[in-house]
């Protein structure tokens, strides 16, 4: 194994008060793991991961994501969720370890309980593999009942050559400065059901609208009212933040995944028309529309949040440019997304026979933990919060289906991160 002669006292000698650690995962028939700390760059590490120890347990977390099988409708995919092991606390949590088991290399670990034995809290910044895309890193148990959230901050790392692109432009945060609430948009032709439920935002929503004040942009988008790609175009210019909450399919490819506003069929663009509605894929953020006026990259907000199904699926991709990556490419150092079909409320309160606003009360705490001075601790302590509940009570509404779907992927200015 590469770099078998540095030791953990090498590694933890020296540390800064918040060591970060890049993790890099591959798949190479079998997975390769590499990972070097950022204050130590001169010294990294490699792992080999036997694929028969890490897929059976891969499988299995598979089968119990709400994300839909192939030939599985929308509703036997959640129905299967409900039944399945993130649903059930004593299997989650034995899948959850097995997992952690099977992914963190014995050296890594020690290399983590080292920093913590000296009193610093780690941040482990992960890059997947396709294989690893629906990982859900922050709930890994690692210790007892202990959860990656528990011991470290995480958050996920977009390939270097997008974070660190001459190409690339980072938007400066301004914590007064104007929010894009884009919250649920009408899709032409009906063919997309609102996430919300037909109450709406301001049913469910209103700390999140007592937030954002004045500075949300225009009543219409926040209210759910239409929006179209040229409108959310022109308020992203010279805005703080984007909440995005609505439908995001997937593709082939990464840069067909596609974001669904209020575009109908005459609109410009990248993806193929569903029915009457052009979807704005990933690319047309990147690029622009070929032909159109605003043909170019879009300047994209310092934080971005989307609550949309699947949204930040981007390592699941042989190349690992999807929507996170565009928006990153535009201007975003923080974006929030999600790494599976998200269930709604609606969902929810069927499986639990009982009003359960999971899903809205997730749209809140991101939206509050994009407020904040470090969007990924706040992120990561509300999921220690929902880890915390649903081991006290183990009610499916507080189960990790909602809670570890979500993640930010963190991109600091190119000079901060060489």
């Amino acid at each position: 194994m590469p770099g078998e002669a540095v030791t953990v006292g090498d590694v933890a000698e020296g540390a800064p008060d918040r060591p970060r650690v890049q993790v890099k995962f591959a798949d190479v028939g079998d997975l390769y793991v590499t990972w070097r700390w950022e204050h130590a760059r001169e010294r990294p590490r490699a792992y080999a991961i036997p694929r028969a120890a890490v897929q059976p347990a891969l499988d299995r977390l598979h089968e119990s994501l709400p994300s839909p099988l192939p030939g599985e409708s929308i509703v036997a995919a959640l129905d299967r969720a409900f039944r399945g092991a993130l649903a059930d606390p004593d299997r989650e949590r034995r899948l959850s370890a097995e997992l952690a088991g099977a992914l963190l290399p014995a050296p890594l670990a020690a290399e983590l309980n080292a920093m913590l034995a000296r009193g610093r809290r780690p941040h482990l910044r992960i890059q997947g593999s396709p294989s690893l895309g629906r990982v859900p890193w922050e709930a890994l148990i690692v210790d007892a009942d202990r959860r990656m959230v528990h011991e470290a901050e995480v958050s996920l790392l977009v390939p270097a050559g997008v974070r660190n692109a001459p190409s690339r432009r980072v938007s400066r945060w301004d914590p007064r400065g104007p929010v894009v609430a884009v919250l649920d948009p009408p899709v032409p032709g009906g063919m997309l059901a609102p996430v919300l439920g037909p109450a709406g935002a301001g049913a469910r929503l209103g700390p999140l609208q007592e937030r954002l004040g004045s500075r949300a942009r225009g009543a219409e988008p926040l209210l759910g009212g239409a929006i179209d790609r040229v409108r959310l175009r022109t308020l992203l210019a010279d805005a703080s933040r984007l909440l995005y909450v609505g439908h995001v399919s997937s593709s082939d490819h990464g840069l067909d995944v596609r974001m669904h506003l209020s575009d109908d069929a005459a609109q410009p663009g990248r993806a193929a028309l569903l029915g009457a509605h052009r979807p704005l894929a990933a690319a047309d953020i990147a690029y622009g529309a070929p032909g159109a006026d605003t043909e170019g990259g879009w300047l994209i907000p310092a934080r971005v949040a989307l609550m949309a199904c699947e949204s930040g699926g981007d390592s699941g991709f042989a190349e690992p440019t999807a929507l996170v990556a565009a928006l990153v490419r535009g201007g975003a150092e923080h974006v929030a997304a999600a790494r599976w079909t998200l269930p709604t409320d609606a969902g929810f309160a069927r499986a639990a026979g009982a009003d359960a606003p999971a899903f809205s009360a997730a749209v809140d705490a991101v939206d509050a933990a994009q407020e904040s001075t470090d969007p990924v601790a706040a992120l990561n302590a509300w999921q220690r919060t929902c880890a915390e509940t649903w081991a006290r009570t183990g009610a499916v509404e507080h189960s990790p289906l909602m809670w570890a779907a979500i993640s930010t992927t963190w991109s600091p200015p190119p000079r901060q991160d060489p």
